[in-house]
């Protein structure tokens, strides 16, 4: 479990940071409004190595597996990635806009990545998600609830919801009302 969380100039204190370049400034007036859960695997299924943080850093080296030739010319990141084992690792400031959403709309918003952010859980679609990922993502949407007041309940959601057929991520195996459950319980 990780420890308590306190957020720091859009920076949590108690989870490791891997700052990455992918980012910008959110518009002027934006603040995060959403929270939006992915998950990612690299390569697709293979858990536990360094090429996530790799691939959100360009540090990936791309040559190392086939699957990364489709993905080296993309520049992204998230805010945020939940290992397996419930590690939080950040790479963007929440006051930051980070590359995590693509093309995308909310409610009729466009442009997702302006008003949100984006939170990765190391898995992939077909996937059930670890307890310790719940856990480690309740008590980080808690600690970003209480930073920005109009982040409630009501406005997390899946990667698929503002991007449908073009994601299908965080996908059937993440499982909402646990999440949700584990949201309140504390």
């Amino acid at each position: 479990m990780i420890a308590d969380l306190f957020l720091k100039d859009g920076w949590i204190q108690g989870v490791e940071h891997v700052p990455s370049d992918n980012y910008d400034e959110r518009p002027t007036g934006e603040v995060p409004e959403l929270l939006v859960i992915h998950c990612i695997s690299l390569p697709p299924g293979e858990y536990g190595g360094s090429e996530v943080c790799d691939f959100f850093q360009n540090q990936l080296d791309y040559s190392a597996h086939p699957y990364f030739n489709e993905i080296q010319h993309l520049q992204v990141s998230s805010h945020f990635l939940i290992e397996r084992k419930g590690r939080v690792v950040q790479f963007v400031s929440t006051e930051q806009r980070a590359w995590h959403a693509g093309e995308s709309a909310y409610h009729g918003r466009a442009t997702v990545n302006n008003f949100s952010i984006g939170i990765e859980l190391e898995g992939m679609d077909g996937d059930v998600f670890e307890r310790e990922q719940y856990t480690s993502l309740a008590k980080l949407s808690r600690t970003l609830m209480r930073a920005y007041p109009k982040i409630g309940t009501s406005s997390i959601t899946g990667h698929s919801d503002i991007a449908p057929g073009r994601k299908t991520d965080p996908g059937p195996g993440f499982d909402w009302a646990l999440y949700k459950r584990f949201i309140s319980n504390s």
